[in-house]
C-alpha cells in the first residue's frame, strides 16, 4: 500500500535499495571457532578501570574481539578442522588518564607505554576432534602506534589487528 504512493521508477528503486539489504546483512558466525572468556573481574582491562570510563563496556568489547576472532579463523582454517580459543586475560590498546581534567575522564590515550595485551590458551581440532595442536599464547604489540593501520576509526582497531595476525601467522594453511 505504501510504496503505491510513489512513481513506478521510485518504486522499483526502493525495492532494489531493499533487496540489496536484505543480501547485505551479515552471515551467521562459524560454530567451528568458539571463543570464550575469563571471568570480567579476573581481566586486566576491567580491573584497571574501575571507574567503567569510556563508551565501551566489557560485554561489547568483549562481543566485538569475539566475533573478529571466529570470523578471521573461518577463512584460514582448513576444511573439517576447529579451534577453542580461551581468553585468560586482557588490556586494550591504550589507557586512560584519570588526573586529566573532567572532560577528558572517557578519553583512552594511545602512547607507547599502553600496548594491547592478551593472554590465551588455544586447542586447535581436526575434523575427527583429535587435538591438532594446544597451547598457550601471549600476544602483545609493542609498536602499535608505529605500523599503519589505514584509515580506521574503529576504537579495537589495534586489538583486532593483533588478533589477526595471530590467527594469519599461527593457523593461515601453508601448502
Amino acid at each position: 500500500m505504501f510504496l503505491k504512493s510513489f512513481p513506478n521508477a521510485l518504486r522499483a528503486a526502493l525495492l532494489a535499495c531493499a533487496s540489496l539489504a536484505a543480501q547485505a546483512a551479515p552471515s551467521p558466525l562459524p560454530d567451528r571457532v568458539q571463543v570464550s572468556w575469563a571471568p570480567t573481574e579476573k581481566l586486566s582491562e576491567v580491573r584497571d578501570n574501575q571507574m567503567q570510563r569510556g563508551w565501551l563496556r566489557p560485554e561489547e568489547w568483549m562481543k566485538q574481539l569475539s566475533d573478529e576472532l571466529r570470523r578471521r579463523a573461518d577463512r584460514v582454517l582448513p576444511a573439517g578442522q576447529q579451534l577453542q580459543v580461551s581468553i585468560n586475560d586482557i588490556k586494550l590498546a591504550g589507557a586512560f588518564e584519570p588526573w586529566r581534567r573532567d572532560n577528558q575522564q572517557d578519553i583512552r590515550f594511545m602512547k607507547d607505554i599502553y600496548p594491547p595485551r592478551i593472554e590465551l590458551h588455544y586447542k586447535l581440532l581436526a575434523a575427527d576432534g583429535s587435538t591438532i595442536r594446544e597451547g598457550d599464547a601471549k600476544l602483545r604489540d609493542g609498536a602499535y602506534l608505529q605500523r599503519s593501520i589505514g584509515t580506521s576509526t574503529d576504537p579495537l582497531r589495534y586489538d583486532k589487528r593483533m588478533l589477526a595476525e595471530w590467527v594469519n601467522k599461527g593457523f593461515r594453511n601453508k601448502d
